[in-house]
């Protein structure tokens, strides 16, 4: 009996994968599967060239439908999809993703890149993408290739040839990544839950409100265009979305303005920051054609606008938009990313009515909108959230944790004063400043001094930061100077003591591990460092590890510092990556949270909630709009703050609402 069937597939679709996601690529009515590269545990290579005729073997298509067979593909999800949709529907639970596999070892999620980094023997080809342009995607009709719309197998035999070689590798090197990295991956039964609750709810998917999106984008075309209109008119320039052309505008008519280049402004690339700086300058307040020209590139400039055409390019047939999330995407936490939407970096709102305003973009009377508001590109980014719906007869409840990250390093780190807030009520920021600047609790109120600082240090200085981590997260904004700002930095440190000691502890244990090669240093809360000189693993008390390849330990200044391969935040290239205590903390507490709320969703899943949204720390769930929508709110947040076996004594909250559509709570 084989143990696994490794698998890749060549496909067809008219509809861009790029930018409409895997689901409607699949669902296109001429969507088709045209090679099917196979092997069973090490034994050869088998092509099926479906394209030319031949017939799936009875042995692959037996095994497919067989549970004891593990079914191993690098995104799992496509080929999962593609055979269910030629009506071979496979369940989830059948399905094994190297891609996972690699992320949760702490390698990206391309597989070329994969290959390259861990030198497999048989490396995925780089011909790839162009044989997949050729027969993969349609092409423009032209004289020279007789108008037609695709290219087949028969147009460029020889080039067919090389792309069934190009499957073969595929199979190959995915084969080669998964046996390489096995030794290493023992999924837990937690995290294989998980795995199949992701591929559930993005089959699952979003009901998006298209009426609402197609009045968006005519709003934003219509607005964009009298926005350029007058920018144009005001400033001669034939393109005032050209950042050459703008930046030449803009210098002149400050040199105008004081007669002289000021030095002390440097037009860089007249992004949303610079733009919003240069608009506080008096000569540029003085200018009202100036003012009006930079106010018009705001406006234009708003990206989140973007998510309404991704919105209708991203809906399936039945008006619902899928494949937004990707599990395992943070590959240092195993937090989710998005994809195409995005969700986890959505606009906030803050209009009072959006009801209305959503009736007004419905309607196509963006012109009201501008006549009484006047921003329009604003109240289109406020209103993003809202254009993902509730099917009728639906709502949405909603529940996301109360200061998830805050709760669980204090648990960490035992800082007792902080622990017995969360077990009370909670005000986190009104405590710290009370400690911290040893004044009433009574003082530190919503729109006072203390507690604005208390905020921003809780935000800016769990994890080691300091002045840095101060000012941005504000404190320059607020008039603290570095003095001021340090200031606050040193009573936020000696008010949780056991937060600095739970940096140190963790470096400590991290440094220990990596220089001797040691196994089993336990930390707090059973937090297990290990190393085998290949790679350094945390783990985490749900029992699921952090990996960290290649680690070593090497002098930095005047002290050792720890490096590791991984993927930069800042280039978000493969390269060295430093770490220290306050970013493990980071990396520890971030993972403890996703496993939280990945306990949440399971549990929310068992009792009948329907997941069709996860954001940072929320669920989003439909339930019956039945009179009964504020006990089924209720019943999720007590779902959520019951806390997993391994975290029992970690106090837990959660609140929520109810409405019609996707929205932050008032």
């Amino acid at each position: 009996m084989y143990k696994d069937l490794f698998i890749d597939v060549e496909t067809f679709s008219s509809v861009d994968l790029g930018d409409c996601g895997m689901h409607k690529y699949v669902e296109s009515k001429d969507f088709q599967i045209l090679i099917i590269g196979y092997a069973f545990d090490d034994e050869p290579v088998i092509t099926i060239d479906l394209s030319r005729g031949d017939k799936m073997p009875e042995e692959f298509t037996d095994a497919l439908y067989n549970p004891d067979i593990r079914k191993n593909a690098f995104n799992a999800a496509f080929e999962r999809n593609c055979f269910r949709r030629i009506g071979m529907d496979i369940p989830i639970y059948d399905w094994f993703c190297t891609m996972v596999m690699s992320a949760y070892c702490g390698l990206p999620l391309k597989l070329d890149t994969v290959s390259r980094i861990l030198n497999i023997k048989d490396k995925k080809l780089a011909t790839g993408k162009a044989l997949i342009k050729y027969f993969s995607c349609p092409c423009k009709p032209t004289k020279v290739n007789g108008m037609r719309t695709r290219n087949y197998a028969s147009d460029d035999p020889e080039k067919w040839e090389m792309y069934k070689e190009y499957n073969v590798y595929d199979v190959l090197s995915e084969r080669e990544i998964h046996r390489r990295l096995e030794k290493y991956y023992t999924i837990t039964p937690f995290e294989r839950s998980l795995y199949i609750l992701d591929q559930t709810i993005n089959d699952r998917g979003i009901l998006i409100d298209k009426t609402l999106a197609k009045g968006a984008v005519l709003a934003d075309q219509g607005y964009t265009e009298r926005l350029l209109e007058e920018s144009r008119r005001l400033s001669g320039l034939d393109n005032p979305n050209s950042v050459a052309q703008l930046k030449t505008f803009v210098q002149n008519e400050l040199n105008r303005a004081k007669d002289i280049n000021d030095p002390n402004i440097v037009l860089g690339s007249l992004d949303k920051e610079q733009v919003k700086e240069l608009l506080k300058k008096p000569e540029v307040k003085a200018n009202s054609r100036l003012n009006t020209v930079l106010s018009n590139r705001l406006g234009l400039g708003k990206s989140s606008i973007k998510k309404y055409y991704t919105m209708l390019n991203a809906a399936c047939e039945d008006g619902r938009g899928r494949g937004f999330f990707q599990f395992y995407g943070a590959n240092r936490t195993g937090r989710w990313a998005g994809r195409l939407l995005q969700l986890q970096n959505l606009a906030k709102n803050h209009l009072p009515d959006l009801e209305y305003f959503r009736s007004l973009i419905r309607s196509g009377d963006w012109e009201t909108l501008e006549l009484f508001y006047g921003d329009v590109a604003d109240i289109l980014s406020q209103l993003v959230r809202t254009g993902l719906v509730a099917p009728e007869g639906m709502v949405f409840s909603i529940a996301d944790f109360s200061a998830i990250e805050a709760r669980v390093i204090s648990w960490l780190a035992n800082e007792e004063w902080r622990l017995e807030v969360f077990k009370g009520d909670g005000r986190i920021y009104e405590a710290t400043g009370a400690r911290i600047f040893g004044v009433p609790i009574e003082l530190v109120t919503k729109g006072s001094e203390y507690r604005a600082k208390a905020k921003i240090a809780e935000l800016a200085l769990g994890y080691e930061g300091a002045l840095g981590a101060m000012k941005r997260m504000g404190g320059e904004k607020m008039g603290l100077s570095d003095a001021e700002m340090m200031g606050v930095v040193h009573k936020w440190r000696k008010a949780n003591p056991r937060v600095v000691a739970l940096w140190r502890e963790l470096e400590s244990a991290a440094h220990d591990s990596v220089k001797y090669n040691r196994k089993n240093i336990v930390t707090c809360r059973n937090i297990e460092f290990d190393c085998d000189g290949e790679y350094m693993t945390i783990k985490l008390p749900s029992g699921r590890r952090l990996f960290y390849k290649g680690p070593r330990i090497a002098p930095k200044g005047t002290r050792e510092s720890l490096f590791y391969w991984g993927m930069s935040m800042e280039t978000h290239q493969w390269g060295e990556v430093e770490t220290y205590g306050g970013k493990l903390t980071e990396n520890i507490v971030q993972a403890i949270a996703r496993d939280l709320i990945g306990y949440s969703m399971l549990q929310l899943e068992e009792h009948n909630y329907p997941i069709t949204m996860h954001v940072h720390d929320e669920a989003i769930a439909e339930v019956p709009k039945d009179g009964n929508e504020d006990k089924y709110l209720e019943n999720m947040i007590i779902l959520m703050r019951r806390s997993p076996e391994w975290a029992r004594d970690l106090p837990l909250n959660a609140d929520g609402f109810i409405t019609p559509f996707y929205r932050k709570d008032d």
